[in-house]
């Protein structure tokens, strides 16, 4: 059959293969040698995409264990982020770290080591993750930790499946007194202000800023920047007296009925959709609110098939991260870019990362920018331009998001890489594990 990641492109043939139990699934990967596993297909790229086949784990859906005094859960890998929220908030539990969809796996958010709005805070999802059991290419069910098989633990947390199958994860859940986010919204003007606000918020547990990429001159990076905490439950009663502590009921869910045609993203609908966006900003400004959780952290989940939104040939997400030190130039640099080509996303994010101990997690102390273009012809060399920039300032580009990056990008940004190769070929030496995303990669 034909997969995509989430962002429809590329579209690759690969046999889909979703096995029940722990037994079928060893079976099929004894049997051919090609393939990858894949959670609910929020990658971007080509990550969970086999060379041969792919192994869907959304049926091995399996809460095991919970403990309420410590919020230690124990999952099967393919659970949903959803599920686990709408089974641990209304007990006051959350998970320490969120990416902006909660439609993905627990084995994907361990794959891509996840950050969310909490990085500067709380590091990636691979930091709360206590115990891992990975299916080896040779059939063994091998236990993982910080302490037992660490080389392998931290080879997993950020490796892009590419270990193993990921069967089971234990990690803690955070105690929280309500389900609501108290948000305040910070304007800057520019992206100095912006990157100066991030940096003031390193005390908020929750920070990202909104860029407008079409605003131009003294106004280049003009932002929202949004920071969070969670309300306790004296502030939650107070602001929403009507409301239940934690609010579980969901928005109503709009959805893309078609792809878009291609002249629909426009200079024109871009620059209005970002001045209006800029503005209802504005007005939430000053005055701390409570935001629904839902809305703070997964904005985009409340339209289905947002993807559609690019057209039929699908986008790119290209994220990069950027080292302090270069950050504020080399950033300026790309938004300068982006807004004279024009056509840039219509939600663009700034969030200031910390460090990472997986071998080839994504993040470093930094800025990490993300956008969205549509493909086209003339993406691919505009973004082969930026791509140099990242690499010039010893930056790197997101493999969960990535469809396109060059070798030599991508060999530049991950210095762990000769010795995660040199681990792959110990545990994997007939190369049984292969996505498209490492033969296009050399990984």
């Amino acid at each position: 059959m034909l997969l995509s990641g989430w962002g429809r492109y590329p579209v690759c043939e690969s046999e889909l293969k979703e096995p029940g139990s722990l037994v079928e699934l060893q079976r099929q990967q004894a049997e051919r040698a090609g393939f990858v596993a894949r959670g609910n297909g929020r990658a971007y790229g080509d990550a969970a995409i086999g060379s041969v086949y792919t192994t869907g784990m959304k049926r091995l859906d399996r809460m095991r264990a919970f403990e309420p005094e410590t919020g230690r859960l124990t999952v099967e890998a393919g659970v949903l982020l959803s599920d686990i929220i709408a089974c641990f908030l209304p007990r006051g539990f959350f998970p320490p770290v969120v990416p902006g969809t909660k439609f993905v796996t627990v084995g994907g958010m361990i794959a891509a080591d996840v950050h969310g709005k909490n990085h500067h805070r709380a590091g990636g999802f691979g930091e709360h993750v206590e115990r891992l059991s990975v299916l080896l290419p040779s059939g063994e069910a091998l236990t993982c930790s910080r302490d037992e098989n660490a080389d392998f633990f931290f080879a997993t947390v950020g490796g892009m499946g590419l270990t193993g199958t990921i069967l089971e994860a234990t990690f803690r859940l955070t105690h929280v007194q309500s389900s609501w986010i108290r948000q305040e919204v910070v304007v800057a003007p520019n992206l100095d202000a912006a990157m100066a606000a991030l940096s003031a918020g390193d005390k908020a547990t929750y920070s990202v800023a909104w860029i407008d990429c079409l605003a131009r001159g003294a106004s280049l990076g003009r932002s929202l920047v949004y920071l969070g905490e969670h309300a306790t439950s004296e502030e939650a009663t107070l602001k929403k007296p009507d409301q239940p502590l934690f609010a579980m009921s969901r928005r109503s869910r709009l959805s893309v009925p078609m792809d878009f045609p291609n002249w629909a993203l426009n200079p024109w609908s871009m620059g209005a959709f970002n001045a209006t966006y800029f503005r209802r900003g504005v007005a939430k400004a000053g005055t701390p609110f409570l935001s629904h959780w839902d809305g703070y952290f997964f904005p985009l989940d409340a339209i289905g098939d947002w993807n559609r939104i690019y057209g039929r040939r699908g986008f790119l997400q290209h994220q990069c991260v950027i080292p302090l030190e270069s950050s504020r130039e080399v950033l300026g640099e790309i938004l300068e870019r982006v807004s004279a080509r024009g056509t840039a996303s219509f939600l663009a994010v700034l969030k200031k990362l910390g460090p990472a101990k997986g071998q080839m997690s994504f993040p470093m102390p930094g800025f990490t920018l993300t956008l969205d273009f549509a493909v086209t012809d003339s993406i691919f060399p505009f973004l082969d331009e930026i791509d140099a920039i990242v690499t010039r300032s010893h930056g790197r580009i997101y493999l969960a998001k990535d469809a396109r990056q060059s070798r030599a990008t991508f060999e530049a940004g991950y210095p762990g890489l000769g010795n995660f190769r040199a681990f792959r070929r110990t545990i994997d030496p007939h190369e049984q594990i292969k996505s498209q995303l490492s033969q296009r990669l050399g990984i």
